[in-house]
């Protein structure tokens, strides 16, 4: 934009501007609550404080998980230039890729920048073409043209949720890249031009008549860190500045333009001179008319005698655009601007022009043109969004699942298909996630797909149970749910509800089965080493003592008979094996012990008696106890699962039931041979036979 200039040049001059680092004088930060600032590339997690605005800039990872961190190529890194453009983040793969900003606020006026400088980071010298989208809305088109240059987008849309996307698409012409993306929240009544239909796309945002014309505005000087690019022309206009405050001509400006901005003006060389600017129209692939709105800005910066006068017309294409005489007040700041979108014009013209009544040439302060991009296409339903979302982040689906899951059509997730309709969003109505490599449980927000009649898990590695939700869906014959060839999933609600419960009963079997037995082992080895310590050291060769004799009970033998009742003398000696063949009447009570056999007991070896003690003795367990798998203290790591519980307790109740069969055959006996009716002969729960009195 221009006096009576073509916009090339108007382009040219701002491009060379914003990609050198403006003058901005210090001053007290204002609130920069909301502002999120990527460095697009930047590798690391580390963030920098940018030297003009020290505004935070942040690393990108966070905001998107595709697309690779470039440098541009050495011959671009000039001394001047901002940190923000020594790199870039390249999309090689994927037709969309979407950076996703969050916790921002629905239904607030949001401005979003997105700069761009090529600067040969591929080596190519192939400067790409590629579409810029806003959510499911078109943007604009990138045309990278020279590699030197940095290019500045800036929109300004109502954001309907709590998130916003910025989506760069593959349009066949070059790989997408991004150097920087900025958001900044706007108040609600800033830019009445943008609203729920429509969104502004920036064109021109210009400051005349500044002092230093490499000066460019923005934060802190703006709150809103809105860029002015400076606009000087020192052959047609004169400058007028002030140092003095202009202030807003209400509380409720609707553009808070900021005061340094309003402080500097143009005016034409000539009294009788105008002024103009013109652009031409940039038709894009979405639309080849856009419509266009401007906001020119204006304060007197001079205090004029009472016999001076500034007042002028804004025309458009030599038509009045505002229908009667303007005349800005002093220090104070106004806007002329229009609601409608004008557009179908192949030139557009504004010229300011002094009335005849005026003493004083025609003036402005600053002008910002938009072309208005439509925003009327509806995304998923929102619940929808939040659900597939969830699932993509806890499975870490890849795909080309990014930006909204249906819209548009030609960039619906894979494996979705989405019903359309044209009073409500789209829904999503069946899903396909078969052999996609899904591991851990069935995430409940499947549950969370309302409309969704058809869900394919087949052939992953999911394990758990089917949630609660999708289960009752398949029942009532709204799901058809397919999730076969998944070997640790439950196939029902209740099985792995059973195999808690099967779990918890093999706990209350086995847990006071070792007890019993830890209690029982701890007696026989304390009984056993208080009777050692009493009797003193022993060892291998046992040297004859003198001999006590010790009077005994009738003692009966393992057939049912009895020793001799006499005077037994007990002798600490050696003894050989045809004596111990006769004591123990050929073994026959080991023997009848050892009988009791089974796969889930241990194999009993023999016995030793010491005095009024006797131990059992059993084959040597080399994987530990029950107890020590059970508590997860033996040799094998981990605990016994739940379903290895269950198994030893059923297996060892089998045990018993063996255990019991082999004891009917020697009572059966016992009694046939029995020769003292007031005797009877019992088996110990271990399987001994044993002699119990009336």
């Amino acid at each position: 934009m221009a006096p009576a200039a073509p916009r090339s040049r108007l382009l040219l001059l701002c491009l060379a501007v914003a990609a050198t680092a403006g003058v901005l004088q210090a001053r007290a930060q204002p609130d920069s609550i909301g502002f999120i600032s990527i460095d697009c590339g930047l590798p690391g997690t580390a963030s920098y404080v940018d030297d003009a605005t020290k505004l935070a800039y942040v690393p990108d990872a966070a905001f998107i998980d595709a697309g690779t961190n470039q440098n541009i190529s050495a011959e671009y890194m000039t001394p001047t230039l901002s940190k923000r453009y020594h790199n870039v983040r390249s999309f090689p793969d994927g037709v969309r890729n979407c950076y996703t900003l969050r916790s921002i606020v629905a239904g607030l006026k949001y401005l979003l920048r997105a700069t761009f400088k090529y600067g040969n980071y591929d080596n190519l010298a192939r400067p790409p073409i590629f579409d810029l989208y806003i959510g499911v809305n078109f943007w604009t088109m990138v045309n990278v043209t020279d590699a030197g240059s940095a290019i500045i987008l800036e929109a300004i849309v109502l954001v309907p949720d709590d998130f916003v996307q910025v989506c760069l698409v593959n349009t066949g012409s070059g790989t997408p890249f991004i150097s920087g993306l900025d958001l900044r929240p706007l108040k609600s009544t800033l830019y009445p031009q943008a609203n729920a239909t429509q969104g502004l796309v920036l064109y021109a945002r210009l400051n005349f008549g500044p002092t230093n014309s490499t000066t460019i505005i923005r934060y802190p000087d703006d709150p809103h860190d809105r860029v002015w690019m400076p606009w000087v022309n020192t052959a047609a206009w004169n400058s007028v500045s002030t140092t003095l405050r202009v202030e807003d001509i209400a509380d409720d400006d609707m553009f808070e333009v900021p005061t340094k901005v309003l402080q500097t003006a143009v005016t034409p060389r000539n009294a009788s001179g105008n002024i103009e600017f013109s652009w031409e129209p940039e038709p894009q692939p979405k639309d080849p008319t856009p419509g266009y709105v401007a906001n020119m800005h204006f304060s007197e910066l001079e205090l004029l005698p009472g016999n001076a006068a500034r007042q002028f017309y804004v025309n458009l294409n030599g038509k009045p655009w505002y229908p009667k005489p303007y005349k800005p007040m002093y220090l104070i700041s106004d806007t002329i601007y229009n609601s409608n979108p004008c557009r179908g014009f192949p030139h557009y013209n504004i010229s300011i022009n002094a009335t005849a009544n005026s003493t004083l040439p025609p003036m402005i302060n600053a002008v910002e043109v938009f072309s208005v991009i439509p925003t009327t296409n509806v995304g998923t339903d929102s619940q929808d969004v939040s659900a597939i979302t969830a699932i993509k982040a806890k499975y870490g689906v890849k795909k080309n699942w990014m930006g909204d899951p249906c819209v548009p059509k030609t960039l619906a997730w894979e494996g979705l298909t989405c019903s359309y309709a044209i009073s409500s969003p789209p829904r999503i109505t069946s899903l396909n996630l078969s052999f996609s490599g899904l591991n851990g449980d069935i995430s409940s927000s499947f549950a969370n797909l309302k409309a969704v009649q058809y869900i394919d898990l087949t052939g992953n590695k999911l394990s758990g149970s089917i949630p609660s939700g999708l289960l009752k869906r398949v029942q009532d014959g709204s799901l058809d749910l397919r999730y076969g060839d998944n070997p640790n999933l439950c196939t029902n609600g209740n099985s792995c509800q059973a195999t808690k419960t099967k779990s918890k009963l093999a706990i209350y079997i086995a847990v006071p089965v070792v007890l019993v037995v830890v209690i029982v082992s701890v007696a026989v080895l304390l009984l056993c080493f208080c009777r050692r310590k009493k009797q003193g050291p022993t060892s291998n060769t046992v040297k004859p003592q003198n001999e006590t004799p010790v009077s005994h009970a009738p003692a009966p033998s393992a057939g049912g008979g009895s020793y001799p009742q006499s005077s037994l003398q007990l002798e600490n000696r050696r003894f050989t094996y045809k004596e111990l063949e006769m004591i123990t009447d050929s073994f026959q009570r080991a023997q009848t012990l050892t009988k009791i056999h089974h796969k889930n007991l241990m194999s009993m070896i023999g016995y030793c008696k010491d005095g009024d003690y006797m131990a059992l003795v059993y084959e040597y367990m080399s994987e530990g106890s029950l107890q020590e798998h059970i508590s997860g203290n033996g040799r094998n790591t981990g605990f016994l699962s739940w379903r290895q519980r269950l198994r030893i307790a059923m297996e060892s109740a089998q045990g018993s039931g063996t255990r019991d069969r082999e004891r009917r055959g020697p009572w059966k006996r016992c009694q046939a041979r029995d020769a003292a009716p007031r005797e009877r002969c019992v088996i110990a729960w271990r399987g001994l036979l044993e002699w119990e009195r009336p």
